[in-house]
């Protein structure tokens, strides 16, 4: 199992975005920069975002696009399950139905337990926890500023706390 590219760019994005300062608007172009990622990819998976009431997008001089949700209440999970859709990491695990090996199998148990593990770490991680953490990984004094080498990001991200929204 492997998270695709388009929720890992989705969560990059509400990241960024939850560290801009009011919740500001930003340019695809300036996500795409930020995040490390294809333009091309990065429209495409704000085009995701905007449908699903996540960003709101605007055209023109001062266009771009921002956060329509509280980072607050979104999870990682949320953003995982509205890229990707719903988490399930064996075929049998949806419902009774979909496997007859169910009461007797010794491994339905594990696979189980394996998701609700998957899903209680996934959720307890919101956006707005994301961001804040970041901002203070970036922060940090040289040699231990949380960026592992990449000083690239050290330079280009501000490190602004975000507003409360109301």
């Amino acid at each position: 199992m492997q998270i695709t590219r388009a929720t890992d760019y989705a969560v990059r994005i509400l990241i960024h975005l939850a560290t801009s300062p009011d919740y500001a608007r930003v340019a695809a172009s300036e996500l795409a920069r930020e995040t490390e990622a294809p333009e091309s990819f990065v429209s495409k998976v704000l085009q995701q975002l905007v449908q699903r009431g996540m960003v709101t997008s605007r055209r023109g001089a001062g266009g771009g696009f921002q956060l329509a949700i509280q980072p607050e209440k979104v999870s990682l999970l949320d953003v995982v399950e509205m890229i990707e859709g719903p988490l399930q990491i064996n075929l049998c695990l949806p419902g009774e139905e979909t496997c007859d090996r169910r009461s007797w199998c010794k491994v339905h148990p594990i696979w189980c337990d394996a998701q609700d593990a998957l899903k209680r770490v996934l959720s307890s991680a919101t956006i707005a926890g994301l961001a804040r953490e970041s901002l203070e990984n970036l922060a940090k004094p040289a040699g231990g500023n949380g960026t592992n080498g990449n000083t690239k990001a050290a330079v280009q991200m501000k490190p602004t706390q975000p507003v409360a929204r109301k």
